[in-house]
């Protein structure tokens, strides 16, 4: 099994399969430790094309590779699990139909009883967030930092934190136990995404080991 650590890689809704492609792979080059697919607008043919692309990419790198929402999609390719939201219906939907060798995670927003919920469920892996405000996703900017440490302390899964990321701002919140932190824009719109992810990739480096 894959270990849960490190800078979660989300991707932006690029519909350019080539440039998704190409900066994913500076990412993963840099130290990027998962991939998860997410194109809330793609179609049905752009999804399997690109999901099934950045696939084959995550299996050179050996890091695991989730997809956003599409439980059929990730059967289909054999992809490594799926992320869900925070309704532990689902949790325990998604678990069932991928089986026990697989990677649930679960969005539980500010919400430590989902987060219990989702444990129950059979989740891989806790979402915490967003913490700060994001240039891709919109929410309320509510969760205290304070639910990271209250999760390493009584719920036993790894966890992740979401929303507005960079290297700078995570760092009160992988002091705190963060296992793992998701990046869209800090990594997929920098100048430098390789460099980017790298510098993501030590600083949880530092705390996971």
């Amino acid at each position: 099994m894959y270990k849960l650590a490190g800078l979660y890689l989300v991707t932006p809704d690029w519909d350019d399969t080539a440039q998704l492609l190409a900066v994913t792979e500076q990412a993963l080059l840099g130290g990027a430790a998962l991939v998860q697919y997410r194109h809330k607008f793609a179609g049905a043919l752009l999804r399997l094309e690109q999901a099934s692309a950045l696939l084959q990419l995550c299996r050179r790198f050996d890091v695991p590779f989730i997809i956003n929402d599409h439980v059929e999609l990730c059967l289909a390719l054999d992809a490594d699990g799926v992320h869900v939201g925070g309704t532990d219906a689902s949790v325990a939907e998604v678990r069932a139909q991928l089986g026990a060798g697989k990677i649930v995670g679960a969005s539980c927003y500010g919400d430590l009883a989902l987060a219990h919920a989702a444990q129950q469920a059979g989740a891989s892996y806790v979402a915490f967030g967003g913490f700060y405000p994001s240039r891709v996703k919109k929410y309320p900017v509510t969760t205290p930092f304070s639910i990271v440490s209250d999760a390493c302390a009584g719920i036993d899964l790894p966890n992740v934190v979401i929303g507005g990321m960079s290297a700078e701002n995570c760092q009160p919140l992988v002091a705190a136990g963060a296992h793992m932190v998701a990046a869209i824009s800090s990594v997929y719109l920098a100048s430098d995404p390789q460099a980017a992810a790298r510098e993501f990739a030590t600083l949880l480096n530092r705390r996971n080991h």
